[in-house]
């Protein structure tokens, strides 16, 4: 197993210009070198007098240091999907831009959810956790590539404080989060800015400050992980704090890496005062900040001017899509005077696209040993299927694939309930379709095929439903679904992931559950020609119509129980079951127990979409 120590990390050379020439490596990117901002002036040759200050920016790169789909086993991106992915296509960009612009007028940031999201991540965090000695991929990578700064994402916590403090002393730049703090203290509980100088000839140094904020909505989605140690109050709350103090230390330029999107919704609604996506909001309400980086929000935003509510100003938003998709430009145009100092005089950004350049073979290289340690262990056999199952369509349709899902967390609980005064309450679990491209194969199955059902490291827990409460819960789940007339044929993107308020770019997959029964089965329609709220008909649960104050053991996900989505009544029933356990293991264990898995034992159609009473057609 390769094991990064400091010293070596930091030994790590960066090359000079790429191949081709770092204009024309920029140019096939989709680099602008004449922005409209600039009045026409090159990157080279900016306004009389002033000196352009380029902030290169990542975002949600989510454990994506290789171009490589670790679920498919083959490089990322296909026909439909063919963006390529990852930290070391990023470094090639960023060499071009420092090669372009000068090492010494740029600066490199992130804007959170780093260390979670691959096989790779999951790896160095559960099978061979991180350590003093053990360092972790994307920290190897980003001190190499040479960061400046990084904000704190959500999913950051969901291994856990310990694992995210190891982390963070394994990094060679600051982890900022100006609003995580101790619950204890109120004072933050990593640090909330960075000040960086940048230099040009012959000038005073430019003191950029660089404002980390991460989600309030860590405090509902990793609960069990921050509850009591740390809490998460609103973006521009603390953005009012800190920003002032941030000019009074000398700033002269102020970015904020937010992971917060910029269209002011909230998956949790009014959970929490304050909104899950406010990088808006903080442009518009706190005075003094020059430009933004956007995360969370998984957008690819080139560039968006927001007007300061309070003085007028511009200020400048950028968000870089995720995984390494796009690299982020936000350029300043500074002037100095005797009077004032430094002043921004322009501001823009712009996205340059990872698709274009190879690989950065030095990254490569000192990763290649992690990344084939996770490679040999995904495609290690477990076991077998008697048949292949896929989830392609499991968006809008019952299939064994999800059904095995729910089959191996509502069998966990009732084991776990067994003795309990709970353990004669019917079992119903809840999953969604994660991934379309999920497949299990007939005949020899592997970790990644079952891996790649459950993409997320949610864990289990159960609690006390009522037959209203699943209504309830049901009929928010349908919402998912696009209001039809007639029976079709409709294509799948014609009746799932509706806009909502709370989704105003179309309801995720993962905001979609499909509820089954362990020992009988739960069957309902879902009326997609009827309004949302007005949907499940049919509800029933071994062939009776579940009533009102029916109660049962219902398999959620932490990120469900905690209020993820907003479903209702989950994150107050009561909890009769949570260990902590890992759905995603615990499919993976069962598999490697059980040896076969066998649809038989627990697919059966129990749900469909229909269009007033009459099933909908739908053709992919």
């Amino acid at each position: 197993m390769p094991q990064h120590t400091h010293a070596e990390r930091t030994l790590v050379g960066r090359r000079g210009v790429l191949a081709g020439g770092a204009a024309a490596v920029l140019a096939a990117a989709g680099f602008r070198a004449r922005p409209a901002w600039a009045d026409g002036v090159d990157a080279a040759h900016p306004a009389d007098g002033s000196h352009r200050l380029t902030v290169m920016g990542t975002t949600d790169l989510h454990g994506n240091v290789f171009n490589w789909d670790y679920f498919a086993d083959r490089e990322f991106g296909s026909a439909t999907n063919p963006d390529d992915i990852g930290l070391a296509k990023v470094s090639s960009l960023v060499d071009a831009v420092r090669e372009e612009r000068g090492r010494g007028n740029t600066l490199l940031i992130d804007a959170g959810d780093t260390i979670q999201g691959t096989p790779l991540a999951y790896y160095y965090a559960r099978v061979e956790p991180i350590s003093k000695t053990r360092v972790h991929p994307m920290a190897a990578a980003m001190n190499a590539i040479g960061y400046d700064a990084a904000a704190l994402g959500n999913h950051e916590f969901n291994y856990g404080i310990p694992l995210l403090r190891t982390f963070e002393e394994q990094l060679d730049f600051p982890l900022l989060g100006a609003n995580a703090l101790n619950a204890r203290t109120g004072r933050p509980a990593f640090q909330p800015y960075v000040v960086k100088l940048v230099r040009f000839r012959g000038m005073r140094p430019v003191r950029v400050g660089i404002l980390g904020l991460t989600n309030p909505g860590i405090a509902i989605w990793d609960k069990a992980n921050v509850e009591g140690r740390m809490t998460f109050p609103g973006l521009v709350e603390q953005a009012k704090v800190w920003v002032p103090e941030m000019r009074r230390a000398g700033c002269d330029v102020v970015i904020v890496s937010a992971h917060s999107g910029a269209d002011t919704s909230s998956s949790y609604g009014d959970t929490l005062p304050w909104p899950e996506n406010a990088s808006t909001l903080v442009a518009e309400q706190v005075p003094g900040i020059d430009a933004i980086l956007v995360g969370h929000a998984h957008r690819e935003i080139p560039e968006r001017f927001v007007t300061n509510k309070e003085t007028g100003a511009q200020v400048v938003l950028t968000e870089p899509s995720y995984w390494g998709r796009r690299l982020s430009l936000i350029e300043l145009d500074l002037r100095w005077s005797a009077r004032d100092g430094w002043q921004v005089v322009g501001r823009g950004s712009q996205v340059l696209n990872s698709n274009t350049v190879p690989e950065d073979p030095e990254i490569v290289a000192l990763l290649k040993g992690d990344h084939d340690d996770v490679v040999t262990y995904v495609n290690s056999p477990i076991g077998t299927s008697k048949v292949a199952m896929s989830a392609s369509t499991a968006r809008y349709e019952d299939t064994a694939a999800l059904d095995f899902v729910n089959y191996v967390q509502a069998d966990a609980v009732k084991k776990a309930l067994a003795g309990s005064a709970a353990a004669d309450l019917p079992v119903l679990s809840i999953a969604a379709p994660f991934n379309k491209d999920a497949q299990i194969p007939a005949g020899q199955v592997s970790v990644r095929d079952v891996a790649g059902l459950y993409i997320y490291d949610n864990t289990l827990l159960a609690v006390r439903f009522t037959g209203a409460r699943l209504k309830a819960y049901l009929e928010q789940s349908a919402a998912y679904f696009k209001q039809v007339s007639g029976v079709g044929p409709f294509a799948p993107d014609d009746v799932t992931n509706a806009p909502t308020p709370t989704a105003p770019n179309g309801t995720p997959d993962y905001n979609y559950d499909v509820v089954s029964g362990l020992d009988a089965p739960l069957t309902y329609d879902i009326d997609i020609a009827k309004p949302v709220g007005q949907r499940i008909t049919g509800l029933s649960y071994a062939g009776a119509p579940v009533a009102a104050d029916q109660e049962f053991a219902l398999a959620v996900n932490n990120y469900r129980q905690s209020g993820g989505g907003n479903f209702p009544g989950v994150n107050t029933a009561e909890v009769l079951y949570n260990a902590q356990v890992e759905i995603r293991q615990l499919l993976i264990d069962w598999v490697t127990a059980a040896g076969e898995i066998d649809p038989t034992v627990f697919f059966s159609r129990d749900w469909q979409l229909v269009s007033n009473g009459t099933p909908v057609i739908i053709q992919p």
